[in-house]
Parts: C-alpha cells; structure tokens; sequence
C-alpha cells in the first residue's frame, strides 16, 4: 500500500513489527516537482515504543498480519488477564503493560477488541465507554457553592477518578476508557 493512504488506527509493518497509526498528517511541498510529504506518529504494538516517521506519498509501506477479533475478559489471574477469542473460543494469557492499561476498566465478561499478530495478542481495546460502580466517595454536599465540583472516587475495578459532587456510593457511571473520566450516570 502506500504511504498516502495511511489513516489514523490502521496496521501496518514498520521494521518486521505491527504499527498503529495515532496521528498523521501531510505536508505540500513548494518546491515544483516536490513529493507530497506524509508524517506519521505510531506506536510498535510489540514493544510499545512511540515513533515518528516521515515517508514519501509514493513510498510503499507492508500491510502487517493484523487482525482485530471480538473477545472477552474472562478473569485476572494474578497480574495477568485471561481473555477469550469469541470466535475460535481461544484463550490467550495477557499481562504485563498491555494487561495494565486496561484492567482499569474491565470485570470478568466484558467485551473487547482483541488485535492478534501472528496468533499473539498484541492490543486490547475496551469499549470507548464502560458502567462501572462507584464504591467509595465522600457524601454529597447539597448547595454549597455555584460552581460545579468535583470530587474523587474508588471503582469496582478499583480506578480512582473524578466525578461530580452530586454523586453517591453505589450508584453506576459511565466512564470513557480513551481518557479515564466521568462521561454521566448509567
């Protein structure tokens, strides 16, 4: 494929390892005859490194053997979690920083995206928003000032974040696992 059909999320094979794309933009040259410039940002889902490249429009870049599968979360074994290919019902083991990045988010169950590389999970990617219930906060303060506030709280899944003053424990957020913040009440 080529470099100017690069796109924000896709795969590809940069040095023999998996590479997604999180920013790109391109660059005119002004020079006549000048080739079009394409500057990526990308993360080697292999090491988790962070690298930036810039390719010509015309250079040609190896799609990698990437797939992304639906999955799920079955349990936490220790500091690592188990997941489920919902297709093949395959069970990969995952720990490590990939495992920690999203633990946050996810109870035994849940839904996600699992990216595979040569029959190897490489990317887990949680819903954008989860329902996780709030188990430890301060009470709430009625009236007490014009402003919104905030306040901060424990997770089921034992994530700690700000939400709205008005909130209590026990009820059910929403959570967006891009950012981890307080999208409303569930």
């Amino acid at each position: 494929m080529n470099a100017s059909d690069l796109k924000r999320g896709l795969v590809f094979k940069f040095n023999d390892a998996p590479c997604t794309i999180m920013d790109i933009s391109t660059q005119s040259p002004t020079a006549r005859g000048g080739n079009t410039l394409v500057k990526a940002k990308f993360r080697n889902l292999l090491t988790g490194q962070v690298l930036n490249e810039t390719f010509k429009s015309g250079d040609r870049v190896d799609e990698a053997d990437f797939s992304r599968r639906k999955g799920q979360f079955l349990y936490a074994d220790g500091d690592k979690g188990v997941f489920m290919d919902n297709e093949s019902f395959e069970q990969f083991e995952v720990g490590g920083e990939l495992y920690d990045d999203v633990k946050g988010y996810l109870l035994d169950g849940s839904e996600l995206t699992l990216g595979v590389y040569n029959e190897q999970v490489v990317s887990l990617e949680p819903p954008m928003v989860v329902e996780l219930l709030v188990t430890e906060t301060a009470p709430a303060i009625k009236n007490a000032t014009a402003q919104a506030q905030t306040k901060e709280a424990v997770l089921e899944t034992g994530i700690t974040l700000q939400v709205p003053a008005y909130l209590e424990s026990g009820e059910r957020v929403k959570v967006d696992t891009r950012e981890c913040r307080f999208v409303s009440r569930a």
